[in-house]
């Protein structure tokens, strides 16, 4: 055989490889409101910086009469390309090759992009669109995932991992995105559960379907294993690209600058008038970020679940920071389970990622209840209190208005090494609020008053004069300065340039244990 003919087989297996389970299946998938998998790699990465890895492998199966149905890449694209010109590797499962299950070969294409990615230290972005472990492998597919997840581990924290869930992602498929750091779904076509509908119907007679079982907003808003849902593939794909203007490719590297003009010492006039006189007034703390980062872009992550605080990127003078706020408008701003666990895990990532935090505080305490209590608030809200005190990358505090208790100390307080801890005038930092102090203070004066509750708004404004204010903390050294809230994005800016170069470390140790 002549090179010419050795050129035509090649380009021939290279069109094959590009038709995956062919054209019927492809058109079936569309008619679902899903892309192809290569139609998915064209939207997420550079135009035409795709490299694929693989393209001609098969499963060596000869069990069930697969020994006559091997199709090349075997339902699963894999290679490496680019985003915004930096290099990412990337997998995107294909749902017309054998329902995109995972065999032996498929599990091999994957772990060896992961390897990759470690070796050279760039992201991985995986695409999930798979029914699953491909039965007829048995424990070879099983094993091929547990090789998926253990690489998993050893990346977290070491490049950064997202997940697709861009179809079904069912029994065991489901824990390679949840050691990931961000999981994003589509509404109507993507699902997560270990176990289907038809298996919970016959063991705990529950009447569901894929959608409330597994569906995208179920996931972003009641189970949190989601952190975005989208109402399209192209809109989940695109906000993918967007993360990658906030993160670094790896752990050694700083993230990358904004490129906004935003000026730096811009000043901004709706902050002095923001938290209303009354303190059981809400206000949205959106609008203190969105009025300080810049040109008010602030990336914002789990936004539906746990919204008593707000997480997500921002640039701030250019930095790309990551910013943890409490929200007045939900609950008041107070901490609960799912609220500690959601910062908890953000500040983690920021943390292995170099990205400085910025807190807003605005926090009554932790919720209080039997279900919180049985719940484990305990040990939910101490994982939001190892993560600041384990985070050694550039740490600002800004109390905007109440500062209350243990959620004082939690929300990256001087005490835990928060870097410059500043307060508006409206700050209250204190143990308790007025009520509650007062009614403990001064029991016995109450009860003998003529007037109790008289009694009671009299010394609670008497409290109020004494602790609701910012200067007992200032006075100590515990908040660094008191600052005007319309100065709140230069100062920010200029705390970000002192830290730069912010040099803090933890004792040597194999590895904390995080209050799972």
């Amino acid at each position: 055989m002549g090179m010419e003919e050795k050129l035509e087989r090649l380009r021939s297996l290279r069109e094959e490889s590009l038709k995956g389970g062919g054209e019927d299946r492809i058109e079936a998938q569309h008619a679902k409101g899903k892309l192809s998998a290569r139609e998915r790699l064209d939207l997420l990465l550079d135009e035409d910086s795709f490299v694929e890895l693989d393209r001609f492998v098969t499963h060596r199966t000869t069990a069930f009469g697969l020994e006559d149905k091997k199709i090349l890449g075997d339902g699963v694209v894999t290679g490496y390309g680019s985003i915004h010109g930096r290099l990412v590797y990337v997998f995107s499962q294909d749902f017309t090759v054998f329902g995109g299950s995972l065999s032996e070969a498929h599990a091999e294409k994957i772990v060896k992009i992961q390897d990759l990615a470690m070796k050279n230290g760039a992201p991985v972005i995986g695409l999930n669109d798979s029914g699953g472990a491909r039965i007829q492998e048995g424990v070879a597919s099983l094993g091929g995932y547990a090789d998926i997840f253990l690489r998993n581990t050893l990346a977290s924290g070491v490049v950064p991992q997202v997940s697709l869930i861009l179809g079904p992602c069912a029994g065991g498929a489901v824990y390679s995105p949840a050691i990931t750091d961000f999981v994003y779904m589509v509404r109507g076509t993507s699902y997560m559960f270990v176990t289907g509908p038809n298996v919970v119907k016959t063991v705990t007679h529950e009447d569901v379907d894929m959608e409330g079982l597994g569906g995208a907003d179920v996931h972003a808003s009641t189970s949190g294993v989601a952190h975005f849902a989208h109402d399209s593939e192209p809109e989940a794909l695109e906000a993918v690209r967007r993360l990658f203007h906030y993160v670094p490719q790896n752990n050694t590297e700083t993230p990358p600058r904004g490129a906004a003009q935003d000026p730096p010492d811009r000043r901004e006039e709706s902050l002095a008038k923001l938290v209303p006189e009354n303190p059981n007034r809400p206000y949205d703390m959106k609008d203190v970020i969105e009025a300080v980062v810049d040109d008010g872009e602030f990336y914002e992550i789990h936004a539906g679940f746990a919204q008593n605080i707000l997480v997500g990127f921002a640039h701030l003078g250019g930095h790309s920071v990551g910013i943890v706020a409490n929200q007045p408008n939900v609950l008041a701003g107070v901490l609960d389970i799912d609220s500690a666990t959601k910062g908890a895990r953000f500040v983690r990532f920021c943390d292995a990622f170099n990205i400085p935090l910025v807190v807003f505080e605005d926090v009554p305490g932790f919720l209080p209840g039997v279900s919180q209590e049985h719940g484990g608030i305990i040990r939910h809200g101490a994982k939001l209190l190892y993560a600041f005190s384990e985070a050694t990358v550039p740490k600002v505090t800004v109390i905007t208005r109440k500062a209350y208790g243990g959620a004082y100390d939690v929300m990256n307080s001087k005490h835990i090494r928060g870097d410059l801890n500043l307060a508006w005038p409206s700050a209250e930092i204190a143990v308790m609020g007025p009520k509650g102090a007062v009614e403990i203070l001064f029991r016995k004066e109450i009860e003998e008053a003529e007037d109790p509750e008289a009694k009671t708004e009299e010394l609670m404004e008497q409290y109020r004069e004494r602790f609701a204010h910012p200067y007992i903390a200032a006075s100590r050294g515990y908040l660094d300065d008191v600052i005007d809230p319309r100065e709140t994005r230069p100062r920010l800016v200029n705390a970000l340039d002192m830290l730069a170069r912010k040099r803090d470390e933890n004792p040597v140790r194999k590895h904390g244990n995080i209050p799972l």
